[in-house]
Formats: C-alpha cells, structure tokens, sequence
C-alpha cells in the first residue's frame, strides 16, 4: 500500500485478465489513517474506455472506500499485450462534514490553498485464470462402490461392473466343473460295467464249453459277442 500523507491506496497497478470481448472490472481501496475529512478523485488517460465508481467522494477519518474500475469489451488485443492508459487519483484535506456532493474540481488545485496529493497508477494486462481440467474417470476395478440415489430419494451403493462380471464368470467356472464332474463319472461307471460284462462273458464262455460242441459255441459266443459290443458302444457313447 502507498503510504502517502493523505490516502493509502491499493493496489498501485491496475490488473486486468485481459479477455477479448468481455468488460472487466478491477477494485481500489482507498484508505484514510488520518484524523482529516479526505476528498479524491479519479482520473485516467482514456477516459472512453473505462468507467470508475464512484469517480469520485469523500473518505472519512480512520475509514477506507473502494473504488471499482471497469474496463469496457475490446475487440483486439494490444501488441505484446501492453498497455499505456494511466490512472490518477487526486486527493485533497477538506472541511469536516464535507459530502460528496459537495466535491469539486477546485478543491484539488494548489492554488486554491489546500494540501492536494496526486498518485499514479498504471494499467496491466494479465492472463485470465484458467479453468480446472476436467477429471477423468478411472477404471472401475479396484474402485470403490459408487452411491446413486433411487426412484424413492434413498441413497443406494452400486457394485462396481468388474465384481458383477468377475460373479458371472465364477458361476460359470462352477457349471463347468459340475458337468465334467458328472461325465467323469459316467465313464467310470461304463468302464466297471465293461469290466463286469467282459468278466461275465469269460464265465459264460466257460460254462458253454462245458455243455456243447465247438460249432454251437462259436455260433452263440458270436451272438453274445456282437450283443455285448452294442450295449458297450451305447454305454460308452458321449
């Protein structure tokens, strides 16, 4: 803050986040540490171009006022984004009691008698701040559950996608080992009853030999033979 003899004032340059077409506004504090009644005003170099409230007033004893500087929309930016408009702000002891109102040119010429104060002020064009990245959504595995509000206005907790899929997958798993659980036991049981029937086939060939002659006992081991081979085909069929 300038620590002038009548008002301090702050900032001393003007900052502007210069954006094409668009007014911009930017703020005074004028600050009075005196026991005095303290009249100001604002002047610039290109009066066209910016609107100061209020222009100017009366800053009372131990008290501030803030001065709002508007810059109007410009169609083009300056070369090299400088700027030589100027400020001047005026101030000058007046009588206790002193309105605005009561403000006025001569009041801040010395030779009126008065003890008059002028501090300048530049101009600058800034960079506008610029607007946060927007934030990209992550992958759902690992995350946390996401909240969702429901037709009734109650807050609900959304399992993420990876769990519902990594669910399908294992009941999947399960029905797979379920089947080739099943079919493996099917073939351990065609293989016992192929067991069972080649063991039932010696014994029936041991007792044919007994009873008849070669050729009636080749007639009927081939019948049996041949029969065995479709119940085995059938059985053992996937």
């Amino acid at each position: 803050m300038n620590s002038g003899e009548l008002l301090g004032i702050e900032p001393l340059e003007l900052k502007f986040p210069f954006e094409l077409r668009k007014q911009i506004s930017c703020s005074l504090q004028l600050s009075n540490k005196s026991d005095d009644y303290i009249a100001f005003k604002v002047k610039t170099t290109n009066p066209k171009k910016y609107c100061v409230r209020p222009n100017n007033g009366v800053v009372l004893p131990r008290s501030s006022c803030d001065v709002v500087v508007t810059m109007q929309a410009q169609k083009e930016a300056p070369p090299d984004m400088q700027c030589k408009d100027k400020f001047l702000v005026q101030s000058a002891v007046v009588n206790p009691g002193t309105t605005p109102k009561d403000v006025t040119t001569e009041m801040f010429s010395r030779e009126s008698g008065n003890k008059v104060e002028e501090i300048k002020l530049r101009v600058l064009y800034v960079t506008p701040p610029q607007p946060p990245s927007p934030v990209h959504e992550g992958s759902d595995e690992g995350s946390s559950p996401r909240a969702s509000i429901s037709e009734n206005g109650n807050v609900t907790t959304a399992e993420p996608v990876m769990q519902s899929n990594a669910y399908v997958h294992q009941e999947k798993s399960v029905e797979t080992i379920t089947q080739i659980t099943k079919m493996t036991e099917e073939k351990n049981l065609a293989i016992q009853q192929n067991k069972r029937l080649k063991e039932e086939l010696e014994l029936l060939k041991h007792e044919l030999g007994k009873k008849k002659g070669g050729g009636s006992f080749s007639f009927m081991f081939v019948v049996i033979v041949s029969l065995l081979c479709v119940l085995l085909g059938y059985l053992l069929k996937p």
